[in-house]
């Protein structure tokens, strides 16, 4: 009976702990087409983080966090998700962010959204 009580309890506060990420929409949310689509009509808090290409130097220590690159078309698209999103585009610029200078962006599973500029 007692191994039967800690996993009940296992369950129920794994359950628990999983609840707060329930914002994540799917696996594939950062997929080129997923941000595409969320940046369309994103609505939530933001973070901006600087990129540099630092030949795969992972140092986020000391530095900007290196983010993996995207094809030119996908970066282009990107941008035009966000110009098609004109309060994003608003937040973005009072952020000082040319929409031109994003790279990548990634949601987490609160439903944030990091952009990274050059």
């Amino acid at each position: 009976m007692n191994r039967v009580s800690k996993i009940a309890f296992a369950a129920a506060f794994s359950s628990l702990a999983f609840a707060g990420v329930s914002r994540a929409e799917s696996l594939g949310m950062n997929t080129a087409q997923g941000i595409e689509q969320t940046l369309r009509t994103f609505q939530g808090d933001l973070d901006v983080r600087p990129v540099y290409d630092w030949h795969n130097l992972d140092d986020e220590n000391t530095g900007p966090r290196s983010v993996l690159q995207r094809p030119q078309s996908a970066v282009h698209a990107i941008q035009a998700s966000i110009d098609a999103n004109r309060s994003l585009a608003h937040k973005l610029n009072n952020e000082g962010v040319n929409i031109r200078n994003v790279v990548n962006a990634e949601q987490a599973a609160d439903g944030s959204i990091t952009f990274y500029v050059r």
